[in-house]
């Protein structure tokens, strides 16, 4: 495993941990990396210090430290954000257009959802009055 301190686009800085470094630019290249903050996906590197292992670290020996906590309080408020809509909505991933057409049509029952669109179908969607609302992050997969 290995943890980067990663920049965004908009200048928002955060940390995360990934498999290898290869792991991270084939997931960077897929444009599933984003700003745990604003949800951006231009994500680069930023400079990091190299951490070195002590006698607390051993295997075996308690941290005192979690393993993640929020940089922030917009940090901390996108984060009860999502833990919010994962409680009180169904994720349907990458069939939340026709989801949420049917809904909309009456041909399923109406509850609240949260999944993935491509963004001609979040435009087609919003054209015909179909009332959806992008998310501050991605859904269905886990960050930091």
């Amino acid at each position: 495993m290995i943890r980067y301190s990663l920049d965004c686009a908009e200048g928002h800085r955060f940390e995360s941990w990934f498999q290898s470094a290869d792991a991270f630019d084939t997931l960077l290249a897929a444009g599933m990396v984003s700003c745990a903050v604003c949800g951006c996906t231009k994500v680069g590197k930023g400079l990091m210090a190299p951490s070195v292992a002590t006698e607390r670290d051993a295997p075996g020996a308690q941290s005192t430290r979690p393993l993640s906590r929020p940089a922030s309080p917009a940090e901390q408020a996108l984060a009860d954000l999502r833990r919010r809509i994962e409680a009180e909505s169904d994720y349907v991933g990458p069939r939340f257009a026709q989801e949420a057409r049917d809904m909309h049509a009456g041909l399923t029952p109406h509850r609240t959802i949260h999944g993935e669109a491509r963004l001609d179908e979040a435009k087609q969607l919003i054209e015909d009055g179909v009332p959806i609302a992008p998310l501050p992050f991605t859904p269905g997969r886990k960050t930091n």
